[in-house]
């Protein structure tokens, strides 16, 4: 039967449903022949069923292939998976030294006793905890504080010349060298099935090592610019980077930026054309054409000579006009020049201006330098080159960027449905319990203020208030402002609102109530610092009072966002965009960190100019990290780079870094172009993306959703009128109200869908084995029991809950059949009661019976043959009875109800095959009772304890009367047997 019920088997939803291939599955899981898939009937499979299991047979047999390969590596090559090759493959050094690697924290937390897993707080730190291992935890610490002495080092003070630093430096190199050992100790550096050199990182991390062991051992005491030492030490600050490596969802950033680089390069390569094809127009227009002399009087270059007397408008130094001259003159030698930041005499600072331009940095000069040099009609080239490069060529770069990032996440590559179901995941994210007291109805009073704070209205009324409130702050709140008085007071009035408000919900909800939300909790905050200041304001009032006040009101206005469902899903949209973009940001920084550490090296000693300056410098790497914030925004990136190039006669050389006030063109060049390409049009762009695709998960239609906000706001207020205590959790037992008085798409009813409302329930029974369920345990289950599985999980996903679908319906199945058996097993257990009460009768009469006759005898041996047939039966019954308990011994794959009760699920009435004999029986055995109850009603019996009689007409019966005495004698006692053994498995 339970065969049966798997070939018919099917998964039942709340909107569409689907058959299971379990005969097909399980052909695959035990045989793993692809083949066998053709020979299915088309009755019972389609062609995405047939994909799916042929995916899943492919992987299966992929996995064994390599695993029997790595079988036979082991047997045939002693040298396999054997670390340097002088490790042994089963020591116990290389076992201890694994264990050192892979340790890491259990953020499931399983009780050792029981084995279920144990309910914890603060679940997100323990799995936070658990996202590497030991060993990487202890690096990343040992890289941070490393990091952390790196942003000391100033062209000052210096490594090589502090002690302090160096113990970092020490530290960092032995700790790095341990950590190495024990992995390749643990797993091999080459040609093991898990080497240490496998891919880039590891490339990257041993890259690292080398640089730092390099430095350490050499530590020069003398650094020359542009010398092989300071490129030592600039490769040094690529130690921060190590982080990516060490952090999972760092290299999962990292990678799928990778995976990309193609489609990226070829739109990069494809702006590299434009760029030249403009360069290469505009050095043959425009080349050496730029060029004039300080001097405005002088046009020809061949007059561009001598020196000439140049006003100064704006200077420091102490000078005084002559006469007749409004500002002071001084001696200039003239100098016959390009412009200060571009020119077209080659085709590399050609294409360099246009990459400027193409940023949208420097185009005003180039304009109008060509503009007065050359005429009007000239302007057209930048114009054209701005149109087709930034507003086209740009734009395109950055689509790619966006799409590239969607199809290496997976989302441009999904169906409608799977969309729609990531967005649905997203959403049950992000939904919360109400933590809304239910109402009152026993308290009059309580109840009255319940539906004054409930009321839109009184919300409308808060949140004019809160917007009059901040309306306050238009004007400055300053002592010597008449005005700041009458604002302060009409605030504090305000504040005695909000305190109202705040009293009220205490009264409506219970102060318990009032805490459960967190909306609540910061209106009290509020609140309570709003009571403060009135206080400190009307006890003081001067400049610190009114500044405490108008933080306060600061403070208010953020209340406002959880007032309007606008606002709250834009506050949403913010904080989720920030969330899944952590990881980008802090990659970012850590970017930003690394050039920040090499500009200090490369650029920290540089004369100020036109960009750099006592506030914008790379003298520290402090200093440089706010200078490169703002080359992020695009501010004038360009002359900071134009002034890191400087070189001699308009700078110092000297013969240390640290003592040069020069740059390096080069340098520059690569440093800044390559920072602002990485970070504005790759990194900038993708948190571009993020914010997209959070804004598409909030303001996408409602039609088009799996499960609207209407509905999910349906399950949040069910929830609450079950969840009594506000916790967010509540026992299983409770799920099936929930499931009761659900309404819309997640309504479940209990009488037409009984067989899908007992899996529900099952599901969340066997979730926690029993134990309470929290709010997005049973969302979760609901959302997946709406949907249509097959066309909206992906593959991963859907094989799984297949699986898991198809275990709850066995279990359950197996339930209901256990169930069945148990009734039928109380109907044969009452069945047998009324027999031997019926017996007990026949005893009762056959000790009153007078000497029978002829007729009376032969009914007598009619009796006795059917008092031998229900021997028969019963001894039939009693042997199936011990193979049935035999039978229950062996182990079955069921988990519930593994107890008393299987021990009943093979007795004999329930086999096909022995029913009809025993119908027939039983017919034979109704009838011969008939009869005998209709010819004599005082039908002789015989007791347990009575004599055999002497009859004195025929005494051949009464070798008759003895044999049916002794039947009954042990049939009794069979059934005394039964009954114990019966009760026996029932305790």
């Amino acid at each position: 039967m339970i065969c049966s019920m798997r070939t018919r088997s099917i998964r039942r939803s709340v909107r569409s449903g689907s058959i299971k291939l379990k005969q097909t599955y399980e052909h695959l899981m035990e045989n793993g022949d692809i083949g066998a898939m053709n020979r299915v009937s088309a009755t019972r499979a389609r062609p995405h069923d047939l994909d799916i299991k042929l995916l899943q047979a492919k992987r299966q047999q992929a996995e064994m292939r390599r695993t029997q390969r790595e079988d036979d590596l082991r047997e045939n090559h002693p040298f396999f998976d054997t670390p340097l090759f002088a490790v042994p493959r089963e020591s116990t050094f290389r076992r201890i030294c694994q264990r050192a690697v892979y340790a890491r924290y259990d953020a499931r937390l399983k009780d050792p006793l029981t084995g279920k897993e144990r309910k914890v707080q603060y679940k997100r730190l323990h799995n936070f905890l658990g996202l590497v291992t030991y060993l990487d935890w202890v690096m990343i610490c040992v890289t941070t504080l490393s990091c952390l002495s790196m942003m000391f080092e100033t062209p000052k003070y210096r490594i090589m010349d502090s002690p302090a630093l160096q113990v970092t430096e020490y530290c960092f190199v032995f700790g790095m060298s341990v950590e190495l050992a024990l992995k390749i100790l643990a797993d091999g550096l080459f040609f093991t099935p898990k080497a240490y050199m496998k891919d880039v990182a590891s490339i990257l991390e041993m890259f690292i090592y080398v640089v730092s062991l390099s430095f350490l051992c050499w530590m020069p005491q003398s650094v020359p610019p542009a010398s092989g030492a300071q490129l030592l030490m600039i490769l040094r600050c690529v130690r921060p980077l190590r982080i990516f490596i060490l952090v999972p969802h760092m290299r999962k950033v990292v990678d799928e930026l990778c995976r990309g680089f193609k489609e990226i390069l070829l739109v990069s390569t494809l702006l590299i054309v434009l760029m030249f094809v403009f360069a290469s127009y505009g050095v043959q227009m425009f080349g050496g054409r730029l060029a004039r002399c300080n001097d405005p009087t002088i046009l020809r270059r061949e007059d561009c000579v001598g020196v000439f007397m140049r006003r100064v408008f704006v200077t420091k130094m102490r000078l005084h006009p002559g006469e007749n001259e409004s500002y002071p003159s001084m001696l200039v030698p003239r100098v016959w020049a390009n412009p200060r930041r571009f020119n077209f005499d080659n085709i590399g600072d050609a294409m360099l201006a246009l990459f400027e331009v193409l940023s949208f940095k420097g185009w005003l000069d180039v304009r109008d330098v060509l503009i007065k040099q050359l005429g009007p009609v000239y302007a057209i080239y930048i114009h054209i080159y701005i149109f087709l490069g930034c507003m086209i060529g740009l734009t395109l770069f950055v689509g790619v960027v966006i799409a590239n990032y969607s199809e290496n996440k997976g989302t441009a590559l999904l169906t409608v449905d799977q969309r729609r179901w990531c967005d649905l995941k997203k959403r049950l994210k992000i939904a919360q319990p109400l933590h809304l007291p239910p109402r009152p109805d026993g308290r009059k009073f309580r109840a009255f203020i319940y539906d004054i704070t409930q009321a839109l209205s009184f919300k409308r009324l808060i949140a004019i208030t809160v917007i009059i409130n901040s309306s306050l702050l238009c004007v400055s709140w300053r002592e010597t402002n008449p005005a700041t008085d009458y604002l302060a007071t009409v605030s504090a009035g305000l504040t005695c609102i909000f305190l109202v408000e705040v009293i009220m919900k205490n009264i409506a909800f219970t102060p318990r109530g009032y805490w459960q939300s967190r909306r609540n909790r910061y209106d009290l905050l509020v609140s309570v610092l709003g009571v403060v200041w009135i206080m400190i304001y009307f006890s003081m009032q001067n400049d610190l009072a009114y500044t405490v006040g108008y933080m306060v009101v600061i403070l208010r206005f953020f209340t406002i966002t959880g007032k309007h469902a606008t606002l709250k899903m834009l506050m949403l949209t913010v904080g989720v965009s920030v969330c899944k973009s952590f990881f980008i940001i802090f990659g970012m920084f850590l970017l930003v960190f690394f050039y920040a550490l090499a500009g200090t090296i490369l650029f920290g000693t540089v004369k100020y100019g036109e960009g750099i300056g006592r506030r914008a410098n790379f003298e520290s790497p402090a200093t440089g990290v706010a200078m490169l914030f703002r080359i992020v925004t695009g501010e004038d990136w360009n002359k900071i780079m134009h002034d890191c190039m400087v070189s001699p006669p308009y700078c110092t050389p000297a013969d240390n870094y640290w003592e040069t006030d020069c740059g390096n063109f080069k340098a520059s060049l690569i440093y800044f172009c390559s920072f602002y390409v990485i970070i504005t049009y790759i990194v900038l762009n993708l948190l571009v993306a993020i914010i997209m695709e959070n804004f598409s998960l909030f303001y996408s239609n409602e039609e088009d959703a799996l499960l609207s906000y209407a509905d999910i706001r349906n399950f949040q207020n069910t929830w609450n009128i079950v969840d009594i205590h506000q916790r967010g959790v509540i026992p299983v037992k409770r799920v099936k109200f929930i499931l009761r008085l659900l309404k819309g798409r997640l309504e479940v009813d209990p009488q037409k869908d009984r067989l899908l409302f007992k899996h529900m329930c099952y599901e969340l029974e066997r979730l926690h084995n029993g134990e309470d369920v929290t709010f997005h345990d049973v969302l979760n289950m609901l959302s997946y029991r709406s949907v249509d599985i097959r066309k909206a999980l992906q593959l991963e996903e859907l094989l799984a809950r297949e699986e898991f679908e198809y275990i709850i319906e066995e279990e359950v199945a197996k339930q209901t059949i256990r169930t069945w058996l148990e009734g039928c097993l109380k109907k044969i257990r009452a069945s047998n009661k009324q027999q031997s009460s019926l017996i007990d009768g026949l005893r009762a009469t056959n000790e009153v019976l007078p000497l029978p006759d002829h007729h009376v005898i032969e009914d007598k041996s009619k009796e006795s043959s059917l008092d031998r047939d229900s021997e028969t039966e019963h001894k039939d019954f009693e042997v199936t009875r011990h193979r049935s308990k035999k039978s229950v011994n062996l182990p079955r794959s069921d988990s519930v109800g593994s107890g008393s009760g299987r021990k009943y699920l093979a007795p004999t009435l329930s086999d096909p095959a022995a029913r009809p004999d025993k119908d027939s029986q039983r017919s034979k055995k109704r009838n011969n009772r008939t009869q005998g109850s209709t010819k004599n009603n005082s039908l002789p019996h015989v007791t347990e304890n009575a004599e055999p009689l002497k009859w004195q007409k025929d005494t051949t019966t009464l070798p008759k009367v003895s044999s049916m005495t002794t039947e009954v004698h042990d049939w009794w006692h069979e059934q005394l047997t039964y009954s114990n053994h019966s009760s026996e498995d029932e305790l």
